[in-house]
């Protein structure tokens, strides 16, 4: 069964917690339009939600999409936006993978934008992306030991080259076999 477009735009408009994709209208100029610079992604059988944000005085706006057919039965619709407003696009359940776009007009026809939309199957379809790790490890939190050792070794080294204490010299060198070690032994 499917939804009729109305109706899903009504039940969209009542439901505020996931707003999906954003478009600014009035935003840079009057009558402008930004679209998400994100690709919009959508699954078979779901809502493409897009809310549209309206930055200054109440604006008409005009959604087509006219090579949805394959997708959805979404064609046109007209919004009058004072603060923001939601719009629910019903995907078919048993569309096929594909692309299709999304025009949004203002100012009577003044300004017009194009939201690419690609229709992909459900997650457990996907093939799984596998991360990848850097090549170097990537320092976190604390800093290691050896590299503390080799703080206070340097120091060490520098007051009995100032000083000229043998003793300096001979703790820097220990300092700098200790911290060695623990890090050669934690290692195991």
């Amino acid at each position: 069964m499917t939804i009729p477009t109305l109706f899903s735009v009504l039940v969209a408009a009542g439901g505020e917690g996931d707003a999906g994709y954003e478009v600014h209208l009035n935003r840079s100029s009057i009558n402008s339009i930004d679209v998400p610079r994100e690709k919009i992604v959508a699954e078979p059988g779901g809502l493409l939600r897009i809310r549209f944000m309206n930055h200054g005085a109440p604006i008409h706006i005009t959604i087509t999409a006219s090579n949805a057919g394959a997708f959805t039965s979404f064609f046109h619709e007209n919004l009058y936006v004072v603060d923001e407003s939601i719009l629910a696009i019903p995907i078919l359940k048993d569309c096929p993978p594909g692309t299709f776009d999304l025009d949004v007009i203002s100012g009577y026809g003044l300004m017009k934008a194009q939201i690419p939309v690609s229709i992909l199957p459900p997650q457990a379809s996907r093939p799984t992306i596998r991360e990848e790790y850097p090549l170097q490890p990537v320092a976190r939190g604390r800093p290691h030991p050896l590299m503390i050792m080799m703080g206070v070794a340097l120091l060490l080294y520098c007051a009995w080259f100032y000083t000229g204490t043998v003793f300096l010299n001979i703790a820097a060198f220990i300092t700098l076999i200790v911290g060695a070690l623990y890090t050669w032994y934690r290692q195991q």
